[in-house]
């Protein structure tokens, strides 16, 4: 390396930056982790052991990326961004258990990777995090600990509860299969550019199976009209069979569940007793 190495940062990501001449993209949600001393946290919050095999999405710079492949037996990184494959081919060809995706982790085939996930660490882009998340849980079930940071909006999202303005599908759909919290919010200052929303720490650990496509469509379904009464939403989908509204009205009152309850008064669990009792 030239003499114009020690010219430059020596944290990571800002050394990545200047030496590979990165700009970040806003319309790819490119906002890097420049504070190592949030690793530390990230860590002791996946509770990281040498068995696990990590899947990274949206490696950035690499910054946690080399953190993780220190650490553990193995780690996926995707990143969708291909100019960003020099920074990461440099923090990560050091490491032999590393193997780097150059791919979108939305179309990606997460159940051919080898070997298979156990826990999901990331400092997820803000437009796919939740998407990201919820396909994980399905698409991964022996993932069994996700920690992330993500926009504090979504971190809200998933972790909130029936009766509460920011509980919907991604709330029910990841709580069905997981415990959900927000374990702390994350400075702005930590990433580089500076975002203009704030960010958290979101943690999921595995309770069960994700739930099956039925569930998953029901819930969808219920939450599309949210003002209006979740038997009339479920008469409304596409394809809904004629007497659903009567149906999902009896199902409702067989659970115990007002008949003309809305969508956001079913707790996780009602909403599998509803599938349930729909299904019988």
């Amino acid at each position: 390396m030239s003499e114009t190495r020690g010219e430059l940062p020596a944290q990571p990501s800002l050394r990545r930056l200047k030496e590979f001449g990165i700009r970040p993209k806003r319309d790819l949600g490119q906002n890097f982790l420049i504070d190592s001393n949030l690793l530390d946290v990230i860590a002791r919050a996946a509770a990281l052991d040498p068995a696990d095999v990590v899947l990274e999405v949206g490696g950035g710079l690499g910054v946690l990326s080399e953190y993780l492949a220190e650490r553990v037996a193995h780690v996926h990184v995707v990143e969708l961004d291909r100019a960003l494959e020099p920074a990461l081919r440099d923090a990560l060809d050091a490491h032999a258990n590393a193997t780097l995706h150059i791919a979108d982790a939305v179309k990606l085939d997460l159940a051919a990777l080898d070997p298979t996930p156990t826990k999901v660490v990331a400092n997820l882009p803000y437009g796919v995090a939740a998407s990201v998340i919820l396909r994980t849980i399905t698409d991964l079930p022996r993932v069994t600990t996700w920690v992330a940071m993500v926009q504090k909006e979504v971190g809200e999202r998933f972790a909130a509860r029936a009766r509460t303005p920011a509980y919907g599908v991604p709330s029910v759909l990841a709580q069905l299969a997981c415990d959900v919290r927000v374990l702390r919010p994350v400075s702005r200052t930590v990433f580089r550019p500076v975002p203009n929303v704030d960010s958290v720490l979101l943690a999921l650990t595995r309770r069960g199976p994700a739930p099956e496509p039925a569930l998953r469509a029901l819930v969808q379904h219920g939450f599309a009209h949210r003002r209006k009464a979740l038997a009339r939403s479920l008469s409304l989908a596409p394809a809904a069979p004629l007497d659903i509204r009567d149906r999902a009205r009896a199902a409702l009152d067989a659970i115990g569940v007002a008949a003309d309850a809305r969508a956001e008064q079913l707790a996780p669990e009602q909403w599998r007793a509803l599938h349930a009792e729909l299904a019988a």
